[in-house]
């Protein structure tokens, strides 16, 4: 099932064993490589270590009352996993992201993302528009089989626009007007 990111951002994270918050979700930790979230960055009263993360592989199941996991252990430090560690010093956010397409046109900014319930993989990209195409135009949804390449400031799509050549080109002719003469006639006629 697909569900937005977005509504993922401050989920209680439960304890099987206590049945009671352990923490509460923050930032998402998302590998540019397979736009994969790896972990969550979470925030509490009960964390021993700052910052502490939620692997999305110690996640038993995602409910109405939130990511249930089995207890406390569950939680890592910054230095426990090596590839948080490296995911979290790349400093990478998908939200804000300008998305272009193959022959470098802005189609917009990242808003929000869709990603699937059980794998936890990032499957459309919402981008929003600026100001003045938001007027006339819906954003966009980008699946993500369109991403070309996710670099330090730009995603690259490939556009499902079709370029339309010209039938014949234009040719620009002076005709000359058969009713204007070339030389100015005089304003009074004679009558005799």
């Amino acid at each position: 099932m697909l569900i937005l990111g977005s509504r993922l951002r401050g989920t209680p994270v439960m304890g099987l064993q206590t049945g009671t918050k352990l923490a509460q979700t923050s930032t998402p930790l998302i590998d540019p490589a397979n736009l994969k979230i790896i972990a969550y960055a979470v925030d509490g009263p009960l964390l021993s270590q700052h910052p502490s993360f939620i692997r999305m592989a110690d996640v038993r199941e995602l409910s109405d009352i939130g990511m249930i996991v089995d207890s406390s252990d569950e939680f890592v430090g910054l230095d426990d996993v090596i590839k948080l560690k490296q995911l979290h010093d790349l400093n990478f956010n998908l939200i804000g992201m300008t998305v272009i397409d193959e022959s470098k046109s802005k189609l917009g900014k990242v808003s929000d993302y869709s990603l699937d319930s059980h794998s936890f993989i990032i499957q459309q990209l919402n981008v929003s528009r600026g100001i003045i195409k938001s007027l006339t135009d819906t954003g966009v949804l980008i699946h993500r089989s369109q991403i070309i390449e996710i670099n330090d400031k730009n995603i690259v799509v490939r556009t499902t626009a079709k370029r339309v050549e010209p039938v014949m080109k234009a040719e620009r002719r002076e005709y000359i007007n058969p009713f204007k003469s070339p030389s100015p006639q005089p304003d009074t006629s004679d009558v005799s």
